[in-house]
């Protein structure tokens, strides 16, 4: 049995090239349900207090608004995967405090993505976000962005730890 596994971890090994540029989305979930994911998230507030939200709709975790973030990749810096994220998930650039302001750890019933150590750090827009993914109408669509003045009724359940925040 070991010379088998090890065969089908060399066959997942070379059918995954370099991790840094993210997993395949099978081999992720499977990942997923063997270690803990750690992810930052962007508290992103302007002079108003309003904070940016985008809207996310997946299978495991629904759809509502949430706090732009995501997992950091192998050998990724925390303050790469927050550059990463403002350019993919708003079109624009950030900075940040280099510590985080929160430090959560969520354990879910879920098998697949349900141990996540989440890193919530505060930034500021050093340019506005897209325009063309700014959220005008509802219901949003995924990847669109908003500024809320107030925590949003339909924020994902995962995510209503940072409510005191927004």
């Amino acid at each position: 049995m070991e010379s088998a596994l090890r065969r089908c971890i060399e066959r997942l090994d070379a059918a995954i090239g370099d991790p840094r540029g993210g997993l395949p989305d099978e081999i992720f979930r499977f990942v997923s349900r063997l270690t803990p994911l750690i992810n930052v998230d962007l508290l992103i507030q302007d002079e108003r207090a309003r904070t940016l939200l985008t809207w996310r709709d997946d299978d495991l975790f629904g759809a509502g608004w949430h706090v732009p973030g995501g997992i950091i990749r192998y050998k990724e810096s925390t303050a790469g995967r927050i550059r990463a994220c403002a350019h993919d998930e708003l079109g624009t650039t950030v900075a940040f405090d280099d510590t985080p302001l929160l430090l959560v750890e969520a354990i879910a019933d879920q098998r697949t993505r349900g141990h996540h150590v989440s890193l919530l750090f505060r930034c500021r827009l050093l340019q506005p976000a897209d325009p063309a993914r700014r959220a005008d109408g509802d219901p949003p669509s995924v990847g669109q962005w908003r500024w809320h003045d107030r925590c949003p009724p339909d924020l994902l359940a995962a995510q209503r730890v940072y409510a005191r925040f927004l």
